[in-house]
């Protein structure tokens, strides 16, 4: 899943696992509902064939302080973010809280402390992400 694992031992021989970038072409090992996958692989291959395979029409998205609505605003979003971080996500886990599938992950990319891990939290609606609201 991922391009390289170092592992650093500390003074106390404490054992360190740094993950690094994850692969486009590799499998993920987190089952994700397919909506979240179609997410996450287009997120990763930076190519957005039919959003509207994984988004509801009117879509809302929240992230860094902003809101997007619509699959225009959602398309445009992604491409900035791309552009601007070059971002690639690694799933963790995924969990059901308070009527969402929240995705764990790391994600990589070109922003300082990278690589963080962030909560993706999805509310899907008939195969369709209807909210997706990304947290640190």
């Amino acid at each position: 899943m991922y391009e390289g694992l170092s592992i650093y031992a500390g003074r106390w021989q404490k054992l360190i696992l740094v993950a690094l970038k994850p692969t486009k072409e590799r499998a993920m090992s987190v089952p994700l509902p397919h909506p979240i996958d179609v997410y996450v692989r287009e997120e990763n291959l930076g190519e957005w064939k039919d959003l509207a395979e994984s988004f509801a029409d009117e879509a809302i998205v929240s992230d860094e302080g902003e809101t997007y609505v619509g699959l225009a605003a959602i398309a445009r979003w992604r491409a900035t973010t791309k552009r601007k971080y070059h971002h690639s996500i690694a799933p963790l886990e995924v969990t059901e809280r308070h009527g969402k599938t929240v995705l764990k992950a790391m994600v990589h990319g070109n922003f300082p402390g990278s690589p963080v891990v962030l909560d993706f939290g999805f509310v899907l609606i008939n195969g369709k992400i209807v909210s997706l609201e990304i947290k640190s």
